[in-house]
């Protein structure tokens, strides 16, 4: 592979406006860093990103690169299908909404530069973020670092830069049901972490709601964490106990105090919040067999669609997985 000094990763997912307005904004600090290329993954958007693209003013250092997946994989994927795509020493990756500054990632590639292995940027303030979803996220993060190996960092997303020993660990690992945020931690290396103000976003909105982000949540517990399924059986023998104790209790009053014990409505409760704990726990492990069910598939991660080139302006339409 022809390596160049830099590759610069957009997602796009129905964000043509946004990049129209940022591609200037970060061409033109571009222009005085060397060769460099940026890789727009359009994740099966519905509206004109290919335009936006080929209208793209350049300097002769850039290369614009149109990655147009098949359909909507999800911006995991589509992440994992810049990076096997990228010929970078460094390999950074943004957003196309204009919320990631591009003086913080200059700040980034110059401590990659002193001799980080990756580059994270850590959004220090969210004013803007609604409570709740600012609960739950401290929660997940709490649960995830409760006993781990490898540490996932709050509010460190996927504004990133990494050296080319870590884009080649991250494609090295196989599985379908990505959540980056842990497989970034999973690999390790020298990280440095940077903390930054996000932007205001250009145009549109974000396209996580809580259904989606609880959906990435399920698939980072269910890849990176196997205490749902201890919880699973600490339940079992905590339930277990409760009924041997009780089953003891009702033999003593029977035996050595002559007494019935009067027990309709405990045995309808206990049966109730039995077969509840069970229904429960049964959805746990549904969970996993459903994510083992994903793997052993074996489909691919994405499926391109089409590929266009700024120095070549030549469309390649063969779809190809990666």
């Amino acid at each position: 592979m022809n390596t160049i000094p830099l590759s610069l990763i957009l997602p796009v997912y129905n964000d043509a406006a946004a990049l129209a307005a940022f591609l200037p904004e970060l061409t033109a600090w571009l222009a005085s860093q060397g060769r460099a290329e940026i890789i727009v993954v359009d994740d099966g958007s519905r509206d004109d990103v290919h335009a936006v693209c080929t209208a793209a003013v350049l300097p002769d250092n850039v290369v614009l690169r149109l990655l147009t997946l098949s359909r909507n994989f999800g911006k995991e994927a589509a992440l994992s299908a810049g990076l096997q795509a990228a010929r970078g020493e460094a390999v950074a990756m943004m957003d196309a909404d204009g919320q990631h500054p591009v003086a913080v990632l200059a700040e980034m590639l110059t401590l990659h530069h002193q001799g980080a292995d990756m580059v994270a940027a850590v959004q220090a303030k969210r004013g803007h973020e609604n409570r709740l979803l600012g609960f739950l996220k401290r929660g997940f993060y709490r649960f995830m670092q409760d006993g781990s190996r490898y540490a996932l960092t709050p509010d460190a997303g996927d504004f990133r830069v990494m050296g080319r020993k870590v884009v080649a660990a991250l494609l090295a690992l196989p599985e379908r049901q990505r959540f980056m945020k842990g497989l970034y931690a999973w690999v390790g290396f020298k990280t440095v972490y940077l903390p930054f103000q996000a932007a205001p976003r250009q145009t549109g909105e974000s396209k996580y709601n809580y259904p989606r982000l609880f959906e990435l949540a399920i698939v980072g517990i269910t890849s990176f964490s196997l205490k749902p399924l201890r919880w699973i059986s600490r339940t079992g023998i905590l339930v277990s106990l409760a009924s041997l104790f009780y089953g003891i209790w009702v033999v003593l009053e029977t035996l050595f105090f002559g007494r019935d014990v009067p027990g309709w409505t405990t045995v309808t409760a206990g049966i109730m919040f039995s077969a509840g704990v069970q229904l429960i726990c049964l959805g746990i492990i549904g969970e996993y067999i459903g994510r083992i069910f994903e793997e052993v598939k074996q489909r691919p991660l994405y499926l391109v669609a089409d590929e266009w080139r700024s120095d070549t302006d030549v469309n390649h339409a063969t779809p190809h997985a990666p």
